[in-house]
């Protein structure tokens, strides 16, 4: 295959548009009979969990995987034997009919992936273990001793690209955030720019050989690192003339409703411009519960929008004038309106017109639960700053800290405005004679504002705070273009996000609203969040929803964080039963991040910024960290949960609880 250089122009610098849905345009690879990139559909993989050397095992669950919508299935493969264990498992598999790609994975074994490169149909390496080693040491180099090093690389890789060119064996170069070599890290530091000039530097050697049957992974468990990381690569490969297909996918996301809310941040936010040619849903689960999610996640993407229908009715979006940069967060500078917007964290708005307003119990879902003989609420840390009441109004006195928000005319016509604020259209907003003194909402619809509203200055009052609404399945552009232009006109007014669904279940609506939401968040656009959603999806879920974005986008922090893999051969214990154990005895040390980790692979260095690990480092043996620090080596496993509280507690970071 010979490469074709392609001189693209990317409006958005890592995208075809900032203002549309458009996908990027990737070069072709052929893995096995199902091509990825190209004009190919997003495809959907996932990786096994069972011993690789349990051939007949790893057989029954890849069925299962494809069944459940895999279209490749991944494999590691530790070691020699595991590797060339892969032909059984392949034979046996075409044997019953099933003629799926597989993949091996491959880490810290260079012998392991050239065995396998000619039995499947593609390999991963991850180029921070392929060739260096880990240690956390600073080293020095000169610009000769880097050349060196890489000369040194070069020697190490170019046998398997042979091997690959060879067999027609296609190859994933995946960066994890985590694993970035010493070199990599002493060089460019513990960022996106060093992921980014991990992968190249392997694309390169790759291209060297002549060798392009490649796709390009820039996975974190920071959904804003992920994010920013995926969106350097495609600037750079662009600038060299590549334009290879690529996998996303948030490593570590977890279990449960927060390992999907986090995944679709960091996935659907890099699908809506445009990017991705293959999904993986990390999830501490059996892996054919990971497709399902993917595949619901891809289909939102797919080629089946009319760009017509899709662009944005004001001026084009031009990223210069701004202070946006999507490359490095920064938060909108915003003045703050009675604790929104400025440094407060973003806030939580929901619907309740259609809730009993006779009944203080309904408030409970949303985190205020009433006790009627001390007729008082008690707030979790989960409880949401602002009700919507449209023309409703309650029969009984709401929490002192929640505000409500009601329909101009409606507010107008109350007798006690204490803590109720009234929402205006933009024309209700201009006429107005009278105003709250403290603040006013003004609702704004993204697919029909004009930035001569914006000009005229009267939306910069101080009491001011817009509610930006879409109901636009592809609107998150739209949201992001009039955020541009508050920018250009130095309007420094918070902003709280409106994202309307109609006709989802509960599961679409968690990954719609974290892909929609998530985008804008991770950019640094929103003082908060206000999912509509049917009244069949119930106010648990919208309220569970909405927090859980905020905290995949680490811009609200309301719980523990859990750092969990999604287990695979190389597992050392039950990763779902064990996160379960300790998520029951840590989930009310809010702000504190605990990573999970099956083995020594996904350890210290791919629990990245966890304050705590948890790591398998042989059979029924636990290692404990602070950070990426080993405080406890070989721990039994029965006693391993306590000697890690323990360590919580000497950092002064434990809470006691009235169960504890």
């Amino acid at each position: 295959m010979e490469k074709v250089d392609r001189p693209y122009k990317l409006e958005g610098g890592y995208c075809n548009s900032l203002t549309q849905y458009s996908r990027f345009l990737t070069r072709e690879v052929q893995i096995g009979n199902t091509p990825m990139g190209g004009l190919n559909p997003i495809r959907i993989q996932s990786m096994t969990t069972t011993d690789t050397m349990d051939t007949l095992g790893t057989v029954a669950q890849t069925i299962r995987m494809v069944e459940s919508g895999c279209e490749y299935v991944r494999i590691t493969a530790p070691s020699i034997k595991e590797a060339e264990n892969l032909a059984n498992i392949k034979k046996e598999l075409r044997l019953r009919g099933y003629d799926v790609p597989l993949i091996a994975d491959i880490h810290f074994t260079p012998n392991a992936a050239e065995s396998a490169a000619r039995i499947v149909e593609k390999v991963r390496v991850n180029p921070g273990n392929y060739a260096d080693k880990k240690r956390f040491e600073n080293l020095e180099y000169t610009a000769t001793a880097y050349q060196a090093e890489l000369d040194r690389i070069y020697k190490k890789f170019t046998p398997l690209v042979k091997i690959c060119k060879e067999y027609g064996t296609a190859m994933r170069i995946g960066t994890n955030h985590g694993s970035l070599s010493d070199r990599i890290m002493s060089h460019y530091g513990d960022t996106p720019r060093g992921m980014v000039e991990s992968a190249m530097e392997f694309i390169r050697m790759c291209e060297d050989q002549n060798f392009y049957n490649l796709c390009i992974s820039m996975k974190a468990s920071n959904t804003q690192v992920m994010v920013q990381a995926y969106r350097l690569l495609v600037e750079t490969m662009v600038k060299e003339g590549m334009n290879y297909p690529l996998h996303l996918g948030v490593t570590e996301a977890g279990d449960g409703e927060d390992g999907r809310i986090k995944s679709a941040v960091g996935i659907g936010t890099l699908l809506a411009d445009g990017l991705g040619d293959t999904i993986r849903v990390s999830l501490t689960e059996d892996p054919e519960f990971e497709a399902p999610v993917a595949r619901a996640l891809a289909d939102r993407y797919e080629r089946k929008f009319d760009s017509a229908q899709l662009t944005v009715s004001s001026s084009p979006l031009t990223v210069g004038n701004s202070t946006y940069d999507p490359y490095q967060y920064a938060r909108r500078v915003t003045s703050p309106v009675q604790q929104i917007g400025g440094h407060y964290p973003p806030v939580v708005m929901i619907d309740v017109t259609t809730q009993n307003l006779k009944d203080p119990y309904f408030l409970g879902p949303l985190g205020y639960n009433y006790s009627a003989g001390l007729d008082k609420y008690n707030l979790s840390d989960q409880a949401c700053d602002l009700v919507y009441l449209g023309d409703q109004l309650p029969s009984f006195s709401f929490p002192g800290n929640l505000k409500q928000v009601y329909n101009y005319n409606t507010w107008l016509g109350l007798k006690d405005r204490n803590n109720c604020y009234p929402l205006f259209s933009l024309a209700e907003y201009n006429k107005a004679e009278v105003k709250d003194t403290l603040l006013n909402f003004v609702g704004i619809d993204a697919n029909g504002f004009k930035e001569s509203d914006l000009a005229t200055g009267k939306l910069a009052d101080p009491t001011t705070v817009i509610i930006l609404s879409t109901a636009q399945a592809m609107g998150m552009q739209q949201q992001r273009a009039f955020f541009v232009a508050l920018q250009q006109h130095n309007i420094k007014v918070p902003v709280i996000v409106k994202r309307t669904y109609t006709d989802v279940d509960a599961d679409e609506l968690m990954l719609a609203a974290a892909s929609d939401l998530g985008a804008l968040l991770t950019d640094g656009f929103g003082d908060g969040v206000w999912i509509d959603a049917p009244s069949s999806v119930g106010l648990t879920l919208v309220n569970s929803t909405s927090f859980g974005i905020l905290q995949a986008t680490r811009t609200r922090i309301s719980k523990t964080e859990y750092i969990s893999c999604p287990s695979c051969g190389r597992t050392l214990f039950d990763l779902q039963e064990t996160t379960q154990y300790i998520r029951s005895k840590t989930d009310h040390l809010k702000g504190i991040k605990i990573a999970i980790m099956g083995c020594i692979v996904n350890g210290p260095g791919e629990m990245a910024d966890a304050d705590y690990g948890y790591v398998g480092t042989g059979p029924g043996k636990i290692t404990l960290y602070r950070g990426k620090e080993v405080v406890k080596k070989n721990v039994n496993t029965p006693s391993a949960l306590d000697e890690l509280i323990e360590i919580i507690k000497e950092d002064g970071n434990w809470i006691e609880t009235a169960l504890n």
